[in-house]
């Protein structure tokens, strides 16, 4: 997830948004917005008329998530978890966890060396979004691509009820605006140590953990050592305002 970078008239303004679609789910209110032109068609993107480019917007119970605006950490947050991966591996699996505005999924199908790309998402508006609406525009391709899946459901659950039956060889996990900064008070138990042990065991051996942040947090970092993770560290990427957007990465022991 990154910071917004709201869309501006050729007079510097800011455009206010407009709804494209409000959905109430089991998690609350999710929203989706455009910035940059007048309201979008299904599956069309690109830049409008006036020159502004189209920007979309994920809203959550009033926070915002994404948007489409760039998508720089997001694409880092897959590079650095195959690079991470050992070299012996030519087609790892990777599970990633949020679909979001679909940056994450796109960049791994464009990589041939991932073998197995599956998606964790609970929101099934966001899932609508890209198969039938304008995030389509980002997905399409990866979503045909025949390694790709999309399982609607929780993460949390997902990890912690089939631990033990499917493993991954790399977990690329971006849905909060990071461990110390979560989208619902569920989402909390992902970043204890009994979720972060879930993790672990839903990781092949030296397996890699990739968590995207709104900012650095050494308190998570201390907590993935004390899961029994190595090779903990953390890759910046840097941001026009304020502290960077980060990815923390760890090992499982072989």
């Amino acid at each position: 997830m990154a910071p917004v970078t709201p869309a501006q008239t050729p007079a510097g303004h800011l455009e206010a948004p407009f709804t494209l679609d409000r959905r109430e789910g089991p998690y609350g209110e999710v929203v989706l917005r455009q910035r940059g032109a007048a309201p979008a068609t299904p599956g069309t993107g690109g830049t409008p008329p006036s020159g502004a480019p189209v920007i979309y917007e994920i809203i959550a119970n009033g926070c915002f998530l994404m948007d489409t605006s760039d998508g720089r950490s997001e694409r880092l947050l897959i590079d650095a978890a195959l690079a991470a991966l050992p070299a012996d591996r030519p087609h790892p699996s990777v599970l990633i966890g949020g679909l979001g505005v679909g940056f994450s999924l796109a960049h791994a199908a464009r990589q041939p060396r991932w073998g197995r790309i599956v998606v964790v998402e609970r929101e099934e508006a966001v899932i609508d979004w890209h198969r039938t609406g304008p995030l389509s525009a980002v997905s399409a391709d990866a979503l045909a691509d025949p390694r790709s899946e999309i399982l609607h459901t929780d993460l949390v659950a997902h990890l912690r009820t089939e631990a033990g039956q499917d493993t991954y060889d790399a977990l690329c996990l971006d849905i909060d605006n990071g461990p110390d900064w979560t989208v619902t008070e569920d989402n909390n138990s992902l970043y204890s140590p009994a979720g972060l042990a879930a993790c672990r065991d839903r990781l092949t051996a030296g397996g890699v953990l990739a968590v995207w942040s709104a900012q650095p947090s050494p308190a998570f970092e201390e907590a993935l050592r004390n899961a029994g993770f190595s090779g903990v560290h953390t890759e910046e990427i840097p941001v026009v305002r304020g502290v960077p957007d980060v990815v923390h990465l760890a090992r499982k022991g072989a």
